[in-house]
């Protein structure tokens, strides 16, 4: 796999971090995920079975964990130099905290000058914001994300899932292999410094220039599309939305034809794609009023037909049971040594050559802690008992059961 042989160490909790560096471990890196005695945050969220964190089964998978107490001095010391040992480090701290902690990157780069410091933060690590705290949702409020989202004349809505810290975590891990290469060519790492709200604020891509220029200040549009239509959810006969989206002129003609009103493509309403824009609501109507007549098995059938885009609002039930996500192995079912098994998203992207995979999932809070220690600090089987028993690391009573940690060179 193309990440292996690094190594990564990650600080993090909750979303964003973790999910930065589940990427990395997807595609080979050895990621050592450091966490307190109680462990990330993330394990509270969602679902559990028998005690068992099925979102920490899936974005802490393909790690080892290590438990340290990083509130003393012998715990930020391990960090310290386990920091050292490895290519990149990503923690998503509040910026000052790492400085605090003295694990600023002058302090660790001093050793492993080719070391990449990832920080995830609200605000950046800069600014007049950037001591405030800031989750993936306050981040959105903040970018203007928020303001666009949800119904007109219904207060702002947001999606039912951390959309902006995956976003994050996607340009964390992106600006950390840009990092990392370069840092191949010139021997020197350097800080990728990510902020949540910029993230967000990236998708506003559109929107910044039209307001520079004309001062255009978007509003929500629903589940609309702003400047394109129809791109909008539609009622069929059986009372089930189907999204359809005809953004240019040749998928639009596609569909007038498919819904057997060709008259639409002469429509002076609806000649191009600015006009279909400014005049949305009445082409809605038109398309709504054909899809009440069909139902959606039929409606997807003939727009698919057609070659126009459209698919049918799946629930997650739906998914476990569509083909199309089974033949791309999106839905991978993973041993667990408590529960059988547990299925988890697939991994993503698809590399033809060296495609990443799913070598086990989250292991237990510490369950690697003595064996990461000894193995690259060269701490012996009674010095890590020591630090246990003064509570300086913690390994899970259950380790034994679970998988041996996988064993990787790092090229630092």
């Amino acid at each position: 796999m193309p990440l292996s042989g690094y190594r990564v160490l990650e600080l993090c909790s909750t979303i964003a971090g973790p999910a930065c560096t589940r990427l990395m471990a997807d595609f080979g890196a050895e990621v050592i995920k450091v966490e307190p005695r109680d462990g990330d945050s993330v394990r509270g969220i969602g679902g559990q079975d028998h005690g068992v964190s099925l979102y920490g089964a899936a974005i802490l998978r393909n790690k080892e964990s290590i438990s340290v107490n990083i509130k003393t001095e012998e715990g930020r010391r391990i960090v310290h130099d386990l920091a050292t040992r490895c290519d990149i480090v990503v923690e998503n701290f509040r910026p000052g905290t790492l400085e605090r902690l003295g694990l600023d990157y002058a302090t660790l780069s001093a050793a492993n000058p080719k070391l990449v410091l990832v920080r995830i933060s609200g605000y950046g690590q800069d600014g007049p914001y950037s001591a405030k705290a800031g989750y993936g949702a306050i981040c959105e409020a903040f970018a203007g994300v928020r303001h666009m989202t949800g119904e007109p004349d219904r207060p702002p809505s947001r999606v039912a899932l951390a959309t902006t810290d995956y976003l994050t975590s996607v340009y964390a891990a992106f600006g950390a292999m840009v990092a990392l290469l370069n840092a191949k060519e010139t021997g020197k790492g350097q800080v990728v410094d990510a902020a949540l709200y910029e993230a967000a604020f990236s998708m506003m891509e559109s929107v910044v220039p039209t307001y520079d220029r004309l001062g255009t200040v978007p509003s929500r549009q629903g589940s609309k599309l702003p400047g394109t239509a129809p791109n909008n959810l539609y009622l069929t006969a059986d009372d089930t939305y189907v999204l359809i989206a005809a953004n240019n002129n040749a998928v639009f003609h596609r569909l007038a034809q498919a819904m057997g009103q060709e008259e639409l493509i002469t429509d002076p309403r609806f000649l191009n794609i600015r006009d279909r824009s400014e005049n949305d609501d009445a082409l809605d109507q038109e398309v709504a009023k054909w899809a009440r007549t069909v139902d959606s098995e039929t409606a997807i059938g003939l727009l698919e037909d057609a070659g126009v885009p459209a698919s049918r609002v799946n629930t997650v039930a739906d998914i476990f049971t569509d083909e199309h996500f089974a033949a791309r192995d999106m839905l991978v079912p993973v041993p667990h040594p408590d529960l059988g098994s547990v299925t988890v998203a697939g991994v993503v992207p698809k590399l033809s050559d060296t495609p990443g995979e799913i070598r086990h999932l989250g292991h237990r809070i510490g369950q690697d802690t003595f064996g990461v220690l000894e193995r690259l600090l060269g701490l012996t089987a009674s010095e890590v008992q020591d630090l246990a028993a003064r509570q300086i690391i913690f390994q899970s009573p259950y380790s034994g059961a679970q998988e041996p940690a996988v064993r990787h060179a790092a090229k630092v």
